[in-house]
């Protein structure tokens, strides 16, 4: 795993519009992919949450929702401590158990890291969209976008098809950006009891996730539109 920094990525400030998180890049505020993905989400899906949610209560799904988002802050800052050289303690109860997911998913996970050209790299496509990545860089000898995820528990693939638009999303701005062809994504996650799952997406597969995408991108901006 080498340091390799080819491209210079902005910086950027967060901030909401409209209760939507976007990104400030240069002179544009530009919305999270994250935004663009839960506001262009299927009937099916939202129907699917709310079952959930009814299921276990309401109070319940908070405190599973806020527990998830605290691990899965420590665990990204525990990994980007390391990528870059720099150690961190955290000896709260969610930190200890954050350290440990994070060190399993560099110890399983970053033997096919080659290169990296850079960590918590925010990206964007002009004038429609921005995002923060964990890892750009060179994995199993492509060029690729890589996030660290956690789940409470192992995810099957079909349930994770919003993280792959997610780097289907990142690739796409990369390329417009920095001329290049991003060929694939990769997550990297763990569950609190540390089994490990790697999930790679590239060639024809990677190729319509950036284009289902896009569909989300248009559809996004025309709801936007319509509701003016």
């Amino acid at each position: 795993m080498k340091w390799n920094k080819l491209y210079e990525y902005p910086k950027s400030m967060r901030s909401l519009v409209n209760q939507e998180r976007h990104y400030e890049v240069g002179n544009e505020k530009l919305p999270s992919v994250t935004t663009i993905l839960a506001a262009t989400e299927s009937d099916e899906k939202r129907a699917a949450i709310a079952k959930w949610k009814v299921r276990v209560g309401a109070v319940e799904a908070e405190r599973v929702k806020n527990t998830a988002a605290t691990r899965g802050t420590s665990m990204h800052s525990y990994l980007e401590h390391y990528i870059a050289g720099e150690g961190l303690l955290d000896l709260t109860e969610s930190g200890v158990e954050a350290q440990k997911m994070a060190e399993t998913i560099r110890d399983k996970g970053f033997s096919e890291l080659e290169e990296i050209w850079g960590s918590e790299c925010v990206l964007y496509y002009p004038e429609l969209y921005a995002g923060q990545t964990d890892l750009c860089g060179i994995y199993q000898g492509r060029e690729s976008i890589i996030d660290f995820k956690q789940s409470n528990k192992p995810k099957r693939e079909e349930y994770i098809g919003d993280y792959y638009l997610q780097l289907a999303a990142y690739a796409t701005a990369h390329d417009a950006v920095y001329n290049t062809k991003i060929e694939q994504g990769v997550i990297l996650m763990c569950t609190p009891d540390l089994y490990f799952q790697k999930f790679v997406l590239n060639g024809a597969r990677f190729r319509q996730a950036k284009w289902e995408w896009l569909q989300r991108v248009d559809e996004y901006y025309r709801n936007k539109k319509a509701n003016v």
